[in-house]
């Protein structure tokens, strides 16, 4: 009865209790990151989805000839980082809006590092509305290759710990 009692009954409580790092809570300021390398099969299966099959994203020469260096990776393929980004921190989290500037082409292989940093949070109704600054460059460089704001629900402001065994696919704070 004693441990019962000691156990808080709702399960995503004990969510915090599993890991070995305390919780953190997101701040105005806060700033989490995410790594990801584009694949040519990332650029197929999202065509596929989004029935995007420009040239640019699949034939070389198309895209030489269009003034770039290589195939392009979808520019909405690389913008969903940011709602990725949000929901691995925050699940049930619901995306509400995107503002998107697109600064310079990813092309196919590269290494590119998402960023969400909290500008604004306001309670409502026992949920949070955020807004976040944006943003994504190559790795190795400071060029930004998309920025904007988006603003999102969060159920709550304590963030989950997320890990990520692949290389190609990391998260920071």
């Amino acid at each position: 009865m004693l441990v019962k009692n000691l156990v808080p009954s709702k399960p995503n409580l004990l969510r915090w209790f599993s890991t070995l790092e305390p919780w953190r809570v997101l701040r105005t300021g806060d700033v989490l990151r995410q790594r990801r390398v584009y694949s040519s099969d990332d650029v197929v299966e999202y065509s596929k989805v989004s029935h995007d099959s420009n040239p640019l994203h699949f034939d070389a020469e198309s895209a030489r000839s269009a003034g770039f260096e290589d195939r392009l990776v979808h520019g909405m393929l690389v913008a969903a980082l940011y709602p990725r980004i949000i929901s691995s921190h925050f699940p049930g989290a619901v995306y509400v809006s995107q503002s998107l500037h697109f600064r310079s082409p990813v092309y196919v292989g590269e290494e590119i590092v998402g960023e969400v940093q909290a500008i604004n949070i306001r309670e409502n109704k026992k949920r949070y509305i955020v807004k976040f600054s944006t943003k994504c460059v190559k790795n190795n460089s400071e060029l930004i290759v998309l920025d904007g704001e988006a603003m999102a629900i969060l159920p709550t402001l304590a963030m989950e710990q997320v890990s990520s065994t692949s290389t190609a696919d990391r998260i920071e704070y």
